[in-house]
C-alpha cells in the first residue's frame, strides 16, 4: 500500500490485497482496495485488533536523473507528516491522532507491546534554515485504549529506517543510519550495532 510513483516522487495512494491461507495465496489476482487518504513511501502499515493503520511518512522523495551511468539522484521537496489513518471495518479510512511530531522512514521500527504501538527513531521535517534531513531519537508510544500519543524514552543516538523488536520485557533496535552527533541530528554513518531496554507499559 502506498509508496510513490515510478518516478519515486509522486505520492500513491494505492491499496491492494490478496488472500492467503497456510502461506498460499488463494486468488490468481491481486484485488484494488479503498484507496489511502494521504500516500507517500517511508511509514508504518500495522495490522492490529484486526484493523489495517497507516502511520506517519512523506510525500516526495529523490528522484533518479535520467540517463545517468552512475545513477545518481537529484533532491526534492519532501513533506514529512505524522498522520494517522485506520481502515475501520474495512468499509472507510478514519482518522486518528497524530503522532507528537512529523515521523517518516519508520517502516520498519514498530512494534506492538501490551495493545500499544512503539515507534524507534526516524526523520523528521527538515532544518529550517540549512534544509538538511533531521532524525528523531525519541521512542514513541501509541496507547490502543486511549488512543493518546506519548514518548517514553529517548534512543542512545537519532537513528532513521532502524528495525526494532520487543521479546520479554526487552525492546530491541538494531541497524538504520545514525546522526553525526549530539549537536547535529543530520544523518552520517549506517549502523550494524544493537541496543536493548527494559520497557514495561
Amino acid at each position: 500500500m502506498g509508496g510513490s510513483k515510478e518516478n519515486r516522487h509522486t505520492p500513491g495512494v494505492d491499496h491492494w490485497s490478496i488472500a492467503v491461507k497456510g502461506g498460499e495465496a488463494l486468488e490468481k489476482e491481486w484485488r484494488n482496495e479503498i484507496p489511502i487518504p494521504r500516500g507517500g513511501p517511508h511509514r508504518a502499515c500495522i495490522v492490529v485488533d484486526g484493523r489495517l493503520m497507516v502511520i506517519g511518512g512523506q510525500e516526495g522523495d529523490f528522484m533518479a536523473k535520467p540517463g545517468s551511468p552512475i545513477f545518481k539522484c537529484s533532491r526534492r521537496n519532501e513533506v514529512v507528516y505524522g498522520d494517522v489513518y485506520v481502515l475501520d471495518d474495512g468499509n472507510q479510512w478514519k482518522v486518528l491522532p497524530s503522532m507528537p511530531k512529523p515521523d517518516s522512514h519508520i517502516k520498519f521500527a514498530w512494534a506492538l507491546v501490551n495493545h500499544s504501538i512503539i515507534i524507534a527513531g526516524g526523520t523528521t521535517e527538515k532544518h529550517p534554515e540549512t534544509k538538511k534531513m533531521v532524525l528523531n531519537g525519541e521512542v514513541f508510544q501509541f496507547n490502543l485504549d486511549t488512543l493518546k500519543w506519548s514518548i517514553v524514552r529517548k534512543l542512545p543516538f537519532r537513528v532513521k529506517t532502524t528495525l526494532v523488536g520487543y521479546c520479554e520485557g526487552w525492546f530491541y533496535f538494531t541497524s538504520g543510519q545514525r546522526d553525526k552527533g549530539p549537536l547535529d541530528p543530520s544523518p552520517k554513518k549506517v549502523k550494524g550495532d544493537m541496543y536493548r531496554t527494559k520497557l514495561k507499559l
